[in-house]
């Protein structure tokens, strides 16, 4: 497909899970990818060399999230990739898909210092890349914001990482209002049960996936594609008229009964 050719992407938390399915997509259709990644140089490569070896085009950059000087240590490496590899540094298409979810977060459980990590990495990183991404792009530039069904769902221990999500989907709305006049659109994703090699321990098994079945319009564990596929529409030109939307990639979990009686 080239439905993105000639389009340029980065993809925060793109080395593994539902980031890595979202540079594999995005590299699929057209886009020069710019997989970023924490810690996992290993994954990194290996993403990017998946995408090459399919044809596409992808390079890497490390940069930890939650730390002073984040948002501008990824955007100057991405700057600099791009001007070697197309000779200029327009930014097309962001995807804010990092995040944490390593806290307790009930409120009976929650410490400061795990709250304060999750709001850094969750909400000012993407904040602040945004940002800095915004004088990169011209008109028709898409950011797409990976958040969560949580915010819908009230799930035991996921109370703080639900309000980052919340926020997410708070900054996305704002920031839609503001930079629609120059032909860039913002949305969030929200994903739910996603198989990916963090959350295999837990969904491979019988009784999870029994569990995800009954909660959930569509009967199955969602994939990396799954989100990968909304985040590609999004991010191309068919989605120019959408702009400050959630959608809802759960596969329709807790609609209510299936059947009454």
């Amino acid at each position: 497909m080239t439905a993105l050719m000639g389009k340029t992407a980065l993809v925060t938390g793109g080395s593994r899970g539902i980031g890595r399915g979202i540079c594999e997509r995005l590299a699929a259709d057209g886009a020069l990818v710019v997989v970023h990644y924490a810690s996992n140089d290993t994954a990194a490569k290996d993403t990017v060399a998946t995408i090459e070896a399919a044809g596409g085009r992808a390079f890497a950059i490390q940069a930890e999230l939650g730390i002073d000087g984040d948002a501008d240590t990824v955007i100057h490496a991405v700057q600099a990739g791009l001007r070697e590899r197309t000779g200029r540094t327009r930014l097309d298409i962001l995807v804010n898909n990092a995040g944490i979810n390593d806290s307790d977060g009930g409120i009976d459980t929650e410490t400061p210092q795990a709250f304060d990590r999750l709001f850094a990495v969750n909400v000012r990183a993407p904040f602040f890349l945004i940002q800095k991404a915004l004088p990169l792009m011209g008109q028709g530039g898409r950011i797409i914001n990976i958040g969560s069904g949580v915010t819908r769902i009230a799930l035991p221990g996921e109370l703080a990482y639900a309000m980052t999500k919340a926020a997410i989907e708070t900054l996305t709305r704002n920031v839609a209002n503001q930079v629609g006049s120059r032909g860039i659109t913002i949305n969030t994703v929200a994903p739910g049960p996603t198989r990916t090699d963090k959350t295999a321990f837990f969904l491979d098994r019988p009784q999870a996936q029994a569990m995800v079945a009954a909660g959930q319009a569509i009967e199955r564990v969602g994939t990396p594609a799954d989100i990968a596929n909304v985040v590609a529409f999004l991010a191309s030109d068919d989605s120019a008229w959408l702009t400050a939307n959630l959608i809802d990639a759960t596969g329709g979990s807790y609609l209510g009964p299936k059947r009454l009686g």
